[in-house]
């Protein structure tokens, strides 16, 4: 799955134009190495994104071909949150 494409279905990033911004602006990586957009996503990858005032890491854990609402928060886990995010 592409990276912009999981931000926006996981709910880490609301919309995938904005997720898409985010990564061509050089803000995100996968397992340490800078990802675009189009990056392939596999279960284990660790993806960080630095945001304003801070970083947040987490692992994907699943990559559902229809994914739901509900299912969201049950494909990452939260490694790293560093930062005010509320």
């Amino acid at each position: 799955m592409r990276l912009d494409k999981f931000l926006k279905i996981s709910r880490v990033i609301k919309r995938r134009t904005v997720a898409n911004d985010v990564c061509s602006a050089g803000r995100v990586t996968v397992n340490s190495k800078p990802a675009k957009p189009g990056t392939k996503l596999k279960v284990g990858d660790v993806v960080s994104i630095l945001f304003g005032n801070g970083t947040v890491s987490f692992r994907v854990l699943d990559l559902p071909l229809t994914p739901r609402k509900e299912d969201a928060s049950s494909m990452y886990e939260l490694i790293e949150d560093t930062g005010d995010f509320t």
